[in-house]
């Protein structure tokens, strides 16, 4: 089949998880709920957002099945792209990436995921 790109994965099979963990659209926003005004600044935030909230899971990013991605434009889906594959450690998990317009014209990405364990 065709890949869309080199991260690409059409699909992940889960055997016999015990557990699911639904993270709803999670921001690139300090503590202060503050947004910083760059991309990068953001998806270091909004990963490490992601990192805590598994941990309160008892899991780890190893446990992402699915990615969806909210970017507020087209021109950040490579670099969205680039943070995935560096916070997953290269692994490839299947993504959807949607061009959207954001609750607030600050929040420039928005990620939701699916984790199982």
């Amino acid at each position: 089949m065709y890949a869309s790109g080199p991260d690409y994965a059409h699909s992940a099979e889960v055997v016999a998880p015990t557990r699911w963990l639904f993270v709803a659209g999670t921001m690139g926003l300090d503590a202060g709920g503050g947004a910083p005004p760059t991309l990068a600044e953001q998806l270091e935030l909004v990963w490490a957002n992601l990192r805590e909230i598994l941990a309160d899971a008892g899991m780890t990013v190893d446990h992402i099945v699915r990615v969806t991605s909210y970017l507020r434009s087209a021109d950040y889906a490579e670099e969205n792209a680039a943070a995935r594959l560096v916070a997953l450690g290269g692994r490839r998990v299947p993504t959807t990436a949607i061009v959207v317009g954001t609750l607030s014209e600050s929040w420039l990405v928005e990620l939701e995921v699916v984790a199982a364990a």
